[in-house]
């Protein structure tokens, strides 16, 4: 059985685009089946109709309030027969009702070690806080925003060189990472969430300091 994703994007597209090519390869066990922007001009949709997807552009401003526009994205959802939603750079809050709808099938990925730096500029809020280390995380979603049970974590070192842009080019490298390795454990069936907690189950590499769990 193979995974069916819908991907939902509002701007360039990267982490789609790791998607993309993880799921290029014949042994991955997932697949996209759409690719949703509330943006005409999202740089994403470009890289999904370059790999043959499917793509749809719902335009939020022509709804009349967040509910009908979510109501009109699970529709399409549904009818793709998308298994699992994954937020790649989606800069909409989403709706009780929508994320409980797909709850424990819709997950996001932050570029921050959550429950740290939630929300946004979390690159230059870690260097004014002079952290060591920051990175990104692999979490399930829940209504609160940037909360949810977590599934994959890298951590990334903060350089006395480093500025906001650099810092957030290697926090993007490891989340090219980690996003295609929570797909694949979500797809493989090894994941349980007790509470807050993600359980994974079978052979998990010994950890290292910069990636939790190892794929």
């Amino acid at each position: 059985m193979v995974l069916r994703l819908g991907c939902l994007i509002s701007g360039r597209g990267s982490n789609l685009q790791a998607l993309i090519d993880a799921c290029a390869a014949p042994d991955f066990p997932a697949e996209i089946a759409l690719v949703l922007s509330n943006k005409a001009d999202a740089e994403g949709l470009a890289r999904a109709k370059a790999a043959g997807l499917a793509t749809l552009v719902i335009d939020h401003k022509t709804y009349p309030d967040r509910e009908s526009f979510d109501a009109e994205m699970d529709r399409q959802l549904r009818a793709a027969g998308v298994e699992l939603v994954c937020l790649a750079g989606f800069m909409r809050l989403l709706t009780d009702g929508f994320v409980g709808a797909w709850r424990d099938r819709m997950i996001n990925i932050h570029p921050s070690l959550l429950p740290a730096l939630k929300g946004l500029k979390t690159h230059e809020r870690a260097l004014e806080a002079g952290a060591r280390f920051t990175g990104c995380t692999v979490h399930y979603v829940r209504p609160e925003m940037d909360e949810g049970p977590i599934i994959a974590q890298a951590v990334v070192p903060v350089l006395d060189s480093d500025d906001a842009d650099s810092l957030g080019a290697r926090v993007l490298d490891s989340e090219h990472q980690i996003y295609p390795l929570a797909v694949r454990l979500i797809a493989e069936g090894r994941l349980t969430v007790t509470g807050n907690r993600v359980q994974i189950a079978g052979d998990i590499p010994s950890h290292t300091p910069l990636l939790s769990p190892l794929p």
